[in-house]
C-alpha cells in the first residue's frame, strides 16, 4: 500500500500577548491501490431479449410470473409483455403474483391492477388441475427469478406448468434469468425419488448450479416431461457470476428472502428449520442469518465449538436475538449470527447439518428430532431419510460428503448436457 506523508508543519500562534508552540505533527494517510474490475458485458435477461424480437399478434400468451418479473429498469413484465403482444392470463407460484403471501398459504384469484388481466394461482395444484386454466391461451411464458436451491418451490411450479402444457398441447417459453449464487458451485446429496415432493421433485442436489432455463431443459428431457419448449437465453451472463455482479436489480423473491445474500444463509439454516426446534432467525429482521434457541445461555461456547467444525468461509458472532413472530416468539435466544467472509469457499449445506450435530452434542436435553410429525418434511427437504437417521445415530456430517460423492458426480455428468452458458 502506498503512503502519502503530509509535510511537517510547525505553527506559531500569538494570542493575548502569549506565544504558544504547537508540536510538529506528521500525518500518514494510507492511499489504497485502485481496484480494477474485469470488464463484463451487462447481463440482459431473457425477458429483454424476448421483447426485442417480433411476435405474432394472433398468438395468445399466458404468463407465469410474480413480483420478480422485471426488466433492468424495474418495469413489470406484465405491462411490458401486454404492450408487445396478446397477453390473456397470468399464473402465479407460491406467495402469489406479488409475492406478498406467507409460505404455504393458499392464494385466490388476483387481478393485475395495471392491465386488468386475471391471475390464477397454480400453487397446490397438480398438472391436471392446471390444464383447465390454459383454455384461453396458445402458450405460456415463464419468467421468474429462481434462487438456486432445491427446496424452493418456484422451479416445481414451472415443472407442473410444463406438464400441464404437455397435456393441453400448449407451448412453453422460459425467459432465462441468472442463478444468483452462481452457476459453478454444486453442493449436497442428490434427492432420493422415494421422498419426492413439491419441495424436492427431481433427483438433483440441494444446490444445483443451473439457471431456471437450464433446469427447464433438464426437466423436460432428462426427467421426461417432453413438452414443446423454447428457452430464451440471457446475454452477458457467465457461470462464475454472483447476482451482485450482474448489474441487475434484486427483487425479494419471497417474504423471507429480501436480499441475494440471504440465500447462502438460507441453505445453511433452512433445512434444520423444518424440525421446528432450533431457530433459523425467521421472525427477526435477519431471516436465516441467526442460529439459536432459548436454551443456549452461553453463545460464546456454542460459537467456539461450531466454528471449529465448519471450517472457512464464514465467521460466527456470538449473540442473543428475539423472534417477534414464529418459533420462539418473544423469547430471548442465545446463538450465533452468520457472517460470510468468502462466499466461494463457504459450503452452507454441510454447515447446516453440522449445526444439528453440534447442537445435539452440546445440548443433549434438547431433542431436535423429538417431534416425529416433522420427520417427513425434514426428509423431503434434505432429500432422503438417511441424513436424518445418520444424524440421530450421531454420525459426523463431514462423512456425508464422501457418501454422496458418487451420485453427485453422476449428476454433474448429466448436468453438463444441459448447460446453456
Amino acid at each position: 500500500m502506498r503512503r502519502n506523508i503530509i509535510p511537517e508543519i510547525t505553527t506559531f500562534l500569538l494570542l493575548s500577548g502569549c506565544s504558544f508552540f504547537q508540536p510538529q505533527v506528521t500525518f500518514i494517510v494510507p492511499i489504497p491501490e485502485p481496484t480494477i474490475l474485469p470488464e463484463r458485458a451487462p447481463v440482459v435477461t431473457g425477458l429483454e431479449v424476448f421483447l426485442s424480437t417480433p411476435h405474432d399478434s394472433a398468438f395468445r400468451y399466458g404468463l407465469m410470473t410474480n413480483q420478480t418479473g422485471i426488466d433492468s429498469k424495474l418495469n413489470s413484465n406484465i405491462v411490458l409483455l401486454n404492450d408487445a403482444m396478446t397477453l390473456t392470463a397470468l399464473y402465479s407460484p407460491e406467495h402469489g403474483i406479488y409475492g406478498a403471501e406467507f409460505a404455504g398459504d393458499k392464494v385466490g384469484k388476483e387481478i393485475d391492477p395495471q392491465t386488468g388481466i386475471p391471475a390464477f394461482s397454480t400453487y397446490g395444484k397438480k398438472p391436471a388441475d392446471i390444464v383447465p386454466l390454459l383454455a384461453g391461451v396458445d402458450g405460456v411464458i415463464i419468467d421468474i427469478q429462481d434462487i438456486g436451491v432445491r427446496g424452493y418451490t418456484y422451479i416445481y411450479s414451472m415443472a407442473y406448468m410444463m406438464e400441464a402444457a404437455k397435456i393441453a398441447g400448449k407451448k412453453i417459453i422460459v425467459l432465462d434469468r441468472p442463478n444468483p449464487i452462481n452457476g459453478h458451485i454444486v453442493e449436497g446429496n442428490v434427492l432420493d425419488p422415494a421422498v419426492a415432493s413439491f419441495v424436492g421433485l427431481y433427483p438433483i442436489p440441494y444446490r444445483y448450479g443451473m439457471t431456471i432455463g437450464e433446469l427447464a431443459w433438464l426437466f423436460n428431457e432428462a426427467f421426461g416431461i417432453r413438452c414443446s419448449l423454447e428457452i430464451v437465453r440471457m446475454t452477458g451472463w457467465t457461470r462464475d457470476m454472483w447476482f451482485d455482479e450482474t448489474g441487475l436489480p434484486w427483487i425479494p423473491t419471497s417474504p423471507h428472502v429480501p436480499h441475494p445474500t440471504t440465500i447462502l444463509n438460507m441453505i445453511a439454516t433452512g433445512v434444520y428449520g423444518e424440525l421446528g426446534v432450533l431457530s433459523e432467525g425467521v421472525g427477526t429482521t435477519l431471516p436465516f442469518e441467526y442460529i439459536g434457541g432459548p436454551w443456549i445461555k452461553d453463545p460464546h461456547r456454542f460459537a467456539e465449538v461450531l466454528q471449529s467444525r465448519i471450517g472457512g468461509g464464514v465467521k460466527l458472532r456470538p449473540c442473543f436475538f428475539k423472534p417477534y413472530y414464529g418459533r420462539h416468539q418473544g423469547k430471548v435466544c442465545g446463538g450465533v449470527q452468520l457472517y460470510i467472509t468468502d462466499r466461494n469457499a463457504f459450503r452452507p449445506y454441510i454447515t447446516g447439518l453440522i449445526v444439528v450435530a453440534v447442537t445435539r452434542e452440546l445440548y443433549p436435553e434438547i431433542d431436535l428430532f423429538g417431534n416425529e410429525d416433522r420427520w417427513k418434511m425434514f426428509d423431503q427437504v434434505s432429500g432422503g431419510t438417511w441424513i436424518r437417521e445418520a444424524l440421530q445415530d450421531g454420525v459426523n456430517p463431514l462423512t456425508f460428503e464422501q457418501k454422496w460423492s458418487d451420485e453427485l458426480a453422476d449428476f454433474m455428468a448429466l448436468r453438463q448436457n444441459y448447460l446453456l452458458y
